[in-house]
């Protein structure tokens, strides 16, 4: 009897540790709970929202899966999680995790040699999704199996079946790179989940068992979950679902650019300054303009910002059809500013007192000795407007008086006050860029150029341009509010600017805005910003690879963008012309020697005139008026010799002054020019050049 209780004894000891080492062979892992699993949810997208919470744009962030926000079960259609239940599990709302009869029913057909399903539940396949070592390549055998029977058992004890049926739903894998019913629906139908069909939710169960299915291996599933109807329906279906791949987004994409740079967190939901209005108006007006120019200019971008807060309310990076480059972002790209940097010297100088609106400028050829030879500026038309007043100097773009007035505040000066002014792209010192600074040879993007207009508008403070909520830094004075009123007062000058503009340019608008355009270098890029006391607008027009345009000016390719956005803008109310801050005063002004008409004009309290005229040619240095340096004569062959001279044109106080050609002195200002390139020069009485100009004959 001893014995036979030992042996009894031994195998119930035997039992309990196979038992145990049973246990602790099919022991599945520890699995997460609902609101875990829901909360450490991450899609691969990242969302853009305007000011009003309108969804705007969206970004694919994580490249690992293709997945969206998480779908709770009650925004997906009834009909397919009754389908997919259907299908992948029919017994999913009465067994505890593991369906003991589905179950049987395999071992059955096994045995018998017959090929089947499986037993597999909604909860088992689950346990699977949150443990992935539970359905590794390879882990068939009865201990994988137990291991992931026990999982679904642990899931059924604590998560209620809605859960875990919603919670399937957004882990199961659909097709390709889409997980989730949410990603399904829209790369599969263009739809979200709450408006899927009965066809379109057979033919997803249909492609759960197995997601890389063809079309017709997909239809002919589907048509026997459908029992054999509609199976020609569900055939066009799988072909359709199955062609290319729909875009897994609802926004309307209208800020990609802005998407690019601010969406970098998979699951962010931002909301930003833009109006969704004005995104849509913006975007549609320069697609507008960009269709009129055809083939000159390709690219374009426009910046909208509030003048009292500095918020950003459109940005627009790109919009042509025909863009060779679309993903370059125009806003924040680095082009040639042009003469979009004038109205800041122009405050500088006047700022200083050395310039008011009503000074005289003169717009006449001038050479410049610099390090890398004589700089000759231009006018854009190539004509000389002779004595102009600043005003009229700053409003028709004129480019020698720019640059005179550069000689006066020093290229240095204004670099600093550019580089102050939010101009970022300004990294080398002022001799880097020499003269050529007045006319605008650096480097600026749209929003420092819309960023720093704005600082004008209100009254020389700057701060930079935000596209978020969240507070800004504190603005910081760029230079006074005297002379940022004078400089926007000479801005929204029409009669001023008519002088290269006329009177009905693409800049002229029914009520106050100031407004400049520029054109860099070989017409590469035009730009148009201005400003009301509401808003300030800026357009670039371009190609974003930098081949130049043909026949586009700022005139003609931003300006019509800049001014259709305004007259938008403002059609509700029209803005109104800033009163003068305190230190301005009014003078009734008459010019003597000038094309300039009287007018009224605004000066700094204390500089005020009322009679201007051009300084008498004893007070002018002496210099030489034509030929004008860089100019190319050539000999007409059927004129004779004798009857082809050249006349040298003094102006200032030239006498007592000698002319020299290529080191040999003139005796008269008429000359018979040779073939060649020549030098001309003025010396004083003691031989000291004063002038000199370059010159070549053909």
């Amino acid at each position: 009897m001893p014995r036979r209780s030992g042996v009894i004894t031994a195998a119930v000891l035997l039992a309990i540790a196979l038992l145990a080492a049973l246990d602790f062979a099919t022991r599945p892992p520890a699995l997460p709970g609902y609101v875990s699993v829901r909360g450490h949810w991450r899609p691969s997208e990242a969302w853009l929202y305007d000011r009003h919470g309108t969804l705007i744009d969206s970004q694919r962030v994580n490249f690992a899966a293709r997945r969206l926000a998480w779908t709770p079960l009650e925004s997906v259609a009834p009909v397919v999680p009754a389908t997919i239940i259907a299908a992948e599990d029919k017994r999913f709302r009465a067994h505890g995790g593991v369906d003991l009869l589905g179950l049987a029913g395999a071992v059955r057909d096994r045995l018998a040699g017959r090929g089947g399903r499986g037993a597999s539940t909604i909860t088992m396949q689950l346990a699977a999704f949150l443990a992935p070592e539970l359905a590794a390549p390879g882990a068939r055998g009865w201990r994988d199996k137990l291991r992931q029977m026990r999982a679904a058992w642990a899931l059924e004890s604590a998560w209620r079946k809605d859960e875990i049926l919603e919670a399937y739903l957004n882990l199961a894998g659909f097709r390709g790179e889409a997980q989730g019913v949410g990603a399904a629906a829209l790369g599969l139908f263009g739809k979200t989940p709450d408006a899927l069909s009965r066809e379109q939710a057979v033919l997803l169960a249909a492609l759960l068992p197995d997601p890389r299915a063809t079309p017709a291996r997909l239809a002919a599933r589907a048509c026997r979950l459908n029992a054999g109807r509609d199976c020609a329906a569900l055939a066009s279906g799988a072909w359709a679902m199955l062609g290319p791949a729909r875009s897994l987004a609802l926004d309307p994409g209208l800020a990609p650019h802005l998407a690019q740079h601010l969406l970098n967190r998979p699951g962010l939901k931002l909301r930003t300054t833009l109006d969704a209005r004005l995104q849509r108006l913006a975007t549609q007006a320069l697609r507008h303009q960009l269709a009129t120019l055809g083939a000159r200019a390709r690219d374009g971008a426009v910046v909208i910002a509030d003048v009292a807060r500095g918020e950003v309310l459109a940005y627009v990076g790109g919009g042509g059809s025909s863009s060779t480059a679309p993903a370059v972002d125009g806003a924040s790209a680095y082009r040639q500013a042009g003469s979009t940097l004038k109205p800041f010297l122009y405050a500088q100088a006047i700022e200083r007192g050395y310039l008011t609106p009503a000074s005289i400028l003169d717009d006449s050829p001038v050479q410049l000795d610099t390090a890398s030879g004589l700089y000759v500026p231009q006018n854009y038309d190539r004509a000389f407007k002779g004595p102009v007043s600043a005003r009229t100097a700053l409003a028709g773009s004129l480019n020698v008086p720019a640059v005179r007035t550069l000689l006066l505040v020093g290229v240095e000066a204004f670099r600093d006050r550019l580089w102050d002014t939010g101009y970022r792209g300004l990294v080398e010192d002022g001799d880097y860029y020499g003269f050529s600074l007045a006319l605008g040879s650096a480097e600026a993007t749209l929003l420092e150029q819309v960023a720093a207009y704005r600082a004008l508008a209100t009254g020389g403070l700057w701060a930079p341009l935000r596209v978020t909520p969240a507070p800004g830094p504190r603005a910081q004075r760029v230079l006074s509010p005297q002379a940022a009123w004078l400089v926007s007062d000479m801005l929204a000058d029409a009669n001023a600017r008519a002088v290269t503009f006329g009177l009905d340019s693409a800049l002229r608008l029914p009520f106050w805005a100031a407004v400049k355009t520029g054109t860099s270098k070989a017409m590469r890029d035009n730009w148009c910003i201005g400003f009301t006391d509401r808003y300030v607008v800026g357009v670039w027009i371009g190609n974003a690879e930098g081949d130049p345009m043909h026949a586009v000016s700022g005139t003609s390719g931003a300006a019509p963008v800049w001014r259709d956005l305004m007259r938008a803008l403002h059609a509700d109310a029209p803005p109104k012309a800033p009163p003068p801050p305190p230190g301005i005063e009014a003078r009734r002004v008459t010019f003597a020697g000038t094309p300039e008409p009287p007018r009224r004009d605004y000066f700094l309290a204390g500089t005020g005139q009322t009679l201007i005229a051009a300084a008498p040619a004893a007070a002018r240095r002496p210099r030489i008026v034509s030929p004008v340096s860089g100019s190319v004569y050539a000999l007409d062959a059927d004129i004779p010799t004798a009857n082809q001279r050249l006349a040298v044109q003094l102006s200032g106080a030239a006498e007592g002054h000698r002319l020299w050609l290529d080191g040999r002195a003139l005796a008269a200002p008429l000359f018979f020019p040779t073939p060649g390139r020549h030098l001309l020069r003025l010396a004083d009485a003691g031989g000291r050049v004063v002038d000199q100009i370059v010159f070549t004959v053909r």
